[in-house]
């Protein structure tokens, strides 16, 4: 029997994490949340995982508060040691007791401008080549693109997962996006998206009965409930070390969303697109962060996803 630790296990994805990996009886789960441990303490860290000694280490811990650490230097720093510090002591403490860690990060380690793929043997000179023709390229950023982020957010995640490949080998950096699910039962935990426009749905503003929705931001959503299936299965199947894209499939827009998921709850309130100008926020986003996944089989749509979350 595995010994698998769970850290951050009353957020979003750690409480599917932990009951994903329960139903499996041959792993033994330990679930850690910010009472049980600091991960931002060192010499705690190193400590306390020595004398539990998992096999696997898991980190759904995290500091999402984007534009707080964009506005305030105390909230960054915070961001930079939970979201780039902490990541390095807990791979120096699974390396030494010789465990497996699992580190999630994010779309926003990249700035929103993708390279456009070309085809095959394309030269580059369009006037006689015929390789363009019904050739549909993936757009987007997969496993090997540059990382180049925009806000303090983005810089903390991509510091922890350099501190990660800096201190162990044996990891899975699995970056995400949009995630949505379950509320967190943690302290100060952020609702989800689609819980927030469900709310505003249900209550239009006062003056009016529209809701104004993003629609020059593009990524991917992802249920929490198959990022943590699709989790235990790299684990499960001891797939090559390295960084992994998981999200549910199907680029969208915010407003996309909006619409998609006032049709399926049957919410009447119209959705008006807008730009991202229309809300100022300290933090700058990505255009583009679609993240493309070439390691694994792909998940099943947001929609389908969505209409799953809707029924619980």
């Amino acid at each position: 029997m595995q010994k698998i630790l769970i850290i951050g296990s009353k957020g979003m994805l750690g409480q599917e994490l932990v009951k994903t990996f329960k139903k499996d009886g041959d792993y033994k789960v330990i679930a850690w949340d910010r009472e049980d441990i600091d991960i931002t303490r060192e010499k705690e860290v190193s400590k306390k995982i020595g004398f539990t000694k998992p096999n696997v280490i898991i980190n759904a811990a995290a500091y999402n508060a984007v534009d707080k650490c964009e506005s305030d230097k105390k909230e960054y720093k915070l961001a930079l040691d939970i979201n780039g510090k902490a990541p390095g002591y807990l791979a120096a403490s699974a390396k030494k007791n010789k465990a497996i860690l699992v580190h999630y990060s994010t779309n926003y380690v990249f700035n929103g401008e993708p390279e456009i793929p070309e085809p095959a043997g394309c030269s580059h000179s369009c006037a006689s080549c015929s390789l363009h023709q019904g050739f549909q390229p993936e757009i987007g950023f997969n496993e090997d693109a540059k990382t180049s982020p925009i806000n303090n957010y983005g810089k903390s995640k991509l510091l922890g997962e350099k501190e990660v490949e800096k201190n162990i080998k044996k990891y899975y950096i699995i970056r995400t996006s949009w995630l949505f699910g379950k509320p967190a039962i943690s302290k100060d935990a952020k609702r989800s998206f689609f819980d927030i426009m469900l709310e505003v749905g249900k209550n239009p503003p006062a003056d009016g009965k529209e809701v104004k929705a993003v629609e020059d931001e593009n990524a991917c959503f992802t249920y929490a409930p198959d990022l943590a299936k699709k989790t235990k299965e790299i684990v499960d199947a001891k797939k090559p070390f390295g960084i992994y894209h998981i999200v549910n499939s199907g680029p969208c827009t915010w407003y996309e969303a909006v619409v998609e998921l006032y049709k399926q709850a049957k919410i009447k309130t119209k959705v008006i697109p807008v730009e991202g100008s229309e809300f100022p926020r300290p933090a700058k986003r990505p255009f583009y962060s679609v993240l493309v996944n070439t390691k694994l089989n792909p998940m099943r749509s947001w929609k389908e996803a969505l209409k799953e979350y809707l029924k619980k």
